[in-house]
């Protein structure tokens, strides 16, 4: 169920990035479209898509990255952390360029930065109304 949760968030992360920053987009194949049915429900099973690779590339990639980069973490005072996150965007989009659904960012740097911001503070909003299960079991 918590693997359910968090590729939900970050499918709801995804959204609110692509709404706000006109520099990504989100776009599926019309073979996507007429599968799934109506424009609605292709959009929501582009950005489940997209919040699962998304998490797939933070469990597996992301780790290994800010280890190695942990150095230089450190002396931006965890400012690279920010720049780790924004690479773990740009791979996904570059996995899902072989896809049907594709995460398209206009520029590395500033838009993904920017659309890193805003996953990170859905996601903690997000967080805040739906607790994790460790800490639901804390509060009976």
């Amino acid at each position: 169920m918590s693997f359910l949760l968090r590729v939900l968030v970050n499918a709801v992360a995804l959204w609110v990035a692509a709404w706000l920053l006109p520099g990504m987009q989100i776009t599926a194949d019309p073979s996507v479209v007429s599968a799934v049915g109506s424009g609605t429900a292709a959009d929501v099973v582009a950005y489940l898509f997209l919040g699962l690779v998304f998490g797939a590339v933070n469990a597996v990639v992301r780790p290994v990255l800010a280890l190695l980069s942990l150095p230089i973490t450190c002396l931006t005072l965890g400012l690279f952390a920010i720049v780790v996150n924004a690479a773990m965007l740009w791979l996904t989009s570059w996995l899902s360029s072989f896809t049907p659904i594709r995460l398209e960012i206009d520029s590395f740097f500033w838009t993904a930065v920017l659309a890193t911001l805003v996953i990170g503070v859905v996601s903690l909003l997000i967080g805040w109304v739906v607790p994790d299960r460790g800490e639901r079991r804390d509060r009976r």
